[in-house]
């Protein structure tokens, strides 16, 4: 409207023009501020904290639909006829023992124990008589040994010489900690299960004395030691080959530090 137009019409009416144009304006700053607010929600959605990630009620707009919610004249999706069918149920092929122990994924480093079934049927029979074997069938279980330890009984015969009388004998094998019970076999035990497995030695200990060998924590814990000490120079040795490296790569896990503000 231009002002030779606004010269034509009455007081009242510039007065009922002026109301609406005030109307207009407090509906446009109203859907502004709405649209600011939402604007600042989403952005606190996408960068600040995750435990402020919230729908407020006041963000909500009347004619969005909530999760879950239906229109009230929801479409009906299109109906596309579908042709039967009967399925057919296949039956699974047994694995042969060859295939079963080939799914094991086990080498030949792991022993194997043959365990022959007798037949009940053939109790009293002889073979090659009465009845003749002409195969074998095969299935494999996978069985599992407690830890098992064994006590070396080192025998040094002791000789006399005919022609001078001297007495001879084998010396003693040497040990790895001298004047130690500990083979060093129940050494390298020891350290794998501590240090690879985080079996500790006070659980290594009940499951010793479970197997009857009363050996003290005591003496555990210095064989440890013991065995740590001797393989400190190759424990040197790694450390300084890695100081040499143009590049060292560093496997960090990441803790929470601070008592007054959570979740730094």
């Amino acid at each position: 409207m231009t002002r030779k137009d606004l010269r034509k019409v009455s007081r009242e009416e510039l007065i009922d023009l002026a109301l609406a144009s005030h109307a207009q304006a407090e509906q446009e700053k109203t859907r502004r501020e709405a649209a600011e607010h939402q604007l600042r929600w989403f952005k606190q959605q996408l960068f600040g904290v995750k435990s402020e990630r919230r729908l407020p009620s006041d963000v909500l707009d009347a004619a969005q639909l909530s999760l879950g919610e239906m229109p009230e004249s929801p479409r009906e999706p299109e109906k596309t006829p579908v042709r039967e069918h009967a399925r057919v149920r296949t039956r699974a092929k047994p694995a042969t023992p060859e295939e079963e122990l080939g799914s094991l994924r086990f080498d030949d480093s792991v022993p194997r124990r043959r365990v022959v079934v007798p037949d009940p049927a053939l109790e009293g029979l002889r073979e090659g008589i009465d009845y003749t074997v002409i195969s074998e069938k095969c299935s494999y279980r996978l069985a599992q040994r407690p830890a098992a330890y064994e006590l070396l009984e080192i025998v040094r015969p002791v000789t006399k010489l005919a022609e001078t009388g001297t007495l001879r004998t084998a010396p003693t094998p040497s040990s790895v900690l001298p004047g130690s019970l500990a083979d060093v076999s129940l050494l390298a035990g020891l350290l794998v299960d501590k240090f690879c497995f985080h079996l500790p030695l006070y659980r290594q200990h009940q499951r010793m004395k479970a197997a009857g060998i009363p050996v003290s924590r005591g003496s555990l814990t210095n064989w440890v030691h013991q065995s740590v000490a001797l393989l400190e120079p190759v424990y040197r040795a790694q450390w300084a080959s890695v100081l040499e490296s143009a590049v060292l790569a560093m496997d960090e896990t990441p803790i929470r530090a601070g008592r007054k503000a959570k979740r730094k």
